[in-house]
């Protein structure tokens, strides 16, 4: 029994050491904040804009039908290979044929009527002449010479009549042979059916009525990434911009492009409401493809929109948000503001009521610097203003930075970092 009640003294004075310990570090037995620090310096800070979308060919032509008829004959598949000129569809020509027979029939009738209004014109214009001839020898009357030119000028009329309805019988003939022209479809560019929606049997309407693409030509050795910028971002974004794009399908593999087009107007999703988004669609030409890209694959890139060398730049995290108030350094343990203009700056705030700054560490206590920031990487943050090269500042831990530090706070730097 005598040497249980040693164990169990011993087991209890274990417990009331550790939660001495407890207490007394819980009610502040030491106010300095474990930290991690980092020196300034300088470096490179690259801004780039994040956007996705798909793959697509930079040059692709969608093939529809400029007249709605069955299709009767198709002699490619997907993914052929096609030149310029190629046969490529054909559709049920009958009806169009018969326009076409129907239209020059009416226009020689048109031309015969026209050639017969020609010879009365000409004769009403002889009895004219004669008849206005003898009336100047007063061998014929005012009212004869009246009725003959009167009859002249109605024939001369029919035969310009005549002459219409034979060039609208022309104009109409073109048109009957141009639709019959349309129902044979030639490739109008070299390269792979990459697209085809369209099997014989199938009525293509033609494109007057509604887009109805039969199949997609694409020129695969030039591809492009289609991607979609926010609103806030498409102002940085400028052409020539390089960018690096990756695709899901192959993921091991990083494109290099550039921007070639950014759109002038945004197109808006999801209108009306909360998840509302205005984008604007940039593309990006790949400089070098590859075989392996399809036309549709999803991709994602980073467009980079400016890049700044030699400047003095910090971990984004190192940036703090404060009031103007937070930054009035406190009495220990009192909480109550004190006024020290030795050790004080004085803090502007932004339009919003927010001071940017970065904790600097000097002789033990972390003091709040104002800086003016410029672009952001996806790492560091360029500081135009506040900050000198070899400053010792706070990088660590994100919850003492975004929290706990105050204007002046006793730190203490922890030893799982190593100092820069």
């Amino acid at each position: 029994m005598s040497k249980k009640k040693i164990i169990l003294f011993s087991t209890l004075a274990v417990v009331v050491v550790v939660i001495v310990l407890m207490v007394n570090v819980g009610s502040g037995g030491s106010d300095e904040i474990e930290i991690q620090t980092a020196k300034v310096e300088r470096g490179t800070v690259v801004q780039t804009v994040t956007a996705s979308g798909r793959i697509q060919p930079k040059t692709q032509v969608k093939i529809s039908a400029d007249v709605a008829a069955k299709i009767t004959r198709l002699e490619i598949k997907e993914g052929d290979w096609v030149e310029k000129g190629q046969f490529l569809v054909e559709l049920d020509s009958e009806r169009f044929l018969a326009a076409v027979e129907r239209t020059e029939a009416n226009m020689r009738s048109f031309k015969s009527n026209a050639e017969l209004a020609k010879q009365n014109m000409f004769k009403a214009q002889k009895d004219f002449e004669r008849t206005e001839k003898l009336f100047a020898r007063s061998l014929e009357s005012q009212a004869t010479l009246d009725q003959n030119n009167a009859a002249y000028q109605v024939e001369k009329a029919r035969y310009q009549s005549a002459l219409d309805q034979v060039a609208q019988s022309e104009a109409t003939l073109k048109q009957a042979r141009d639709d019959f022209s349309k129902t044979k479809i030639y490739a109008p560019m070299a390269g792979t059916i990459s697209e085809l929606n369209k099997e014989v049997g199938e009525i293509a309407l033609g494109s007057q009525f509604q887009e109805d693409v039969i199949m997609v030509i694409s020129n695969l050795s030039g591809m492009e990434a289609v991607v979609k910028v926010d609103e806030n971002d498409i102002v940085s974004v400028a052409l020539g911009d390089t960018a690096e794009i990756e695709v899901d399908a192959l993921p091991d593999i990083t494109f290099a492009g550039v921007v070639t087009e950014i759109a002038n107007s945004a197109k808006i999703s999801g209108s009306g409401t909360s998840n509302q988004k205005t984008e604007f669609e940039v593309k990006i030409s790949l400089l070098e493809p590859g075989n392996d890209l399809r036309p549709g694959m999803t991709a994602s890139g980073d467009i980079i929109t400016e890049t700044k060398n030699e400047v003095l730049s910090v971990p984004i995290q190192c940036v703090a948000i404060r009031t103007p108030e937070q930054l009035q350094r406190k009495v220990a343990n009192s909480g109550e503001a004190i006024a020290d203009d030795s050790l004080d700056q004085e803090y502007i705030p932004d339009e919003d009521g927010f001071v940017e700054v970065v904790f600097v560490v000097d002789g033990g206590k972390a003091n709040a610097k104002q800086v003016k920031t410029g672009i952001q990487g996806e790492t560091n943050i360029e500081i135009i203003d506040g900050l000198s090269e070899g400053s010792e500042i706070v990088t660590g831990s994100y919850s003492a930075i975004s929290k706990d530090l105050q204007n002046g706070s006793a730190v203490v730097v922890g030893s799982n970092k190593k100092n820069k």
